[in-house]
């Protein structure tokens, strides 16, 4: 299983993370949120991948970004069409991922991701709160149980240590799950993380070897 730290924002800081070699780390560029990225991605080890993160941004300005910071994937965090999706992934090179985003609760329809599957390479499942993402609180996991697509996906929403244990548990099932993705429960303040904190998570997820 992967590991991927969203919600970076201050080089120094992304340094220091990126030394700990998540999987994905990944980059904010809606102006709206409090972990927005309006800077140059220092280098980075090559074996982590940058993720944009946009919310309901038009073509141009996600183009722009993937050559601008080289990105290698884009992660499509608002309500995207499955048009739109489409022809973002005719326009991006094919080494470029596609993880789109769906905000689930009790009442989610998995029955809405399926006309995706075609042009994403991931899902990713966040907590439905009042932000589009970094609401800091789980969802209810069992949810799960009705996921009936064979498209991996990441697992976001409020994780921390405490979820550490359900994270080795769901792991046990057959659930595509391709990756975990932290981000509020390891901040100093938004867009700013603790590294030593990161770091031992990071390592009982490596022990664990999910």
């Amino acid at each position: 299983m992967k590991l991927k730290i969203c919600g970076m924002k201050y080089p120094e800081n992304i340094l220091e993370v990126g030394a700990l070699l998540p999987d994905y780390m990944g980059f904010i560029f809606w102006e709206k949120s409090a972990r927005y990225f309006n800077g140059t991605i220092p280098e980075l080890i090559k074996t982590i991948k940058k993720v944009g993160v946009f919310v309901n941004q038009s073509l141009e300005e996600i183009l722009e970004k993937v050559v601008k910071h080289n990105l290698q994937a884009v992660q499509l965090h608002g309500n995207e069409s499955v048009e739109f999706v489409s022809e973002l992934k005719k326009q991006l090179s094919k080494k470029i991922e596609i993880i789109k985003v769906f905000s689930a609760d009790e009442n989610f329809d998995f029955e809405i991701i399926k006309p995706f599957e075609p042009f994403c390479d991931y899902f990713l499942f966040d907590t439905k709160g009042k932000l589009p993402g970094g609401n800091g609180t789980t969802f209810d996991w069992s949810i799960l149980k009705k996921y009936n697509s064979k498209k991996p996906f990441f697992l976001s929403g409020g994780i921390g240590m405490k979820e550490l244990k359900a994270i080795e548990e769901i792991s046990k099932s057959s659930l595509p799950i391709y990756a975990v993705d932290v981000n509020s429960k390891f901040e100093i303040e938004p867009g700013l993380k603790n590294r030593n904190l990161f770091s031992n998570f990071k390592r009982k997820f490596d022990v664990a070897n999910f």
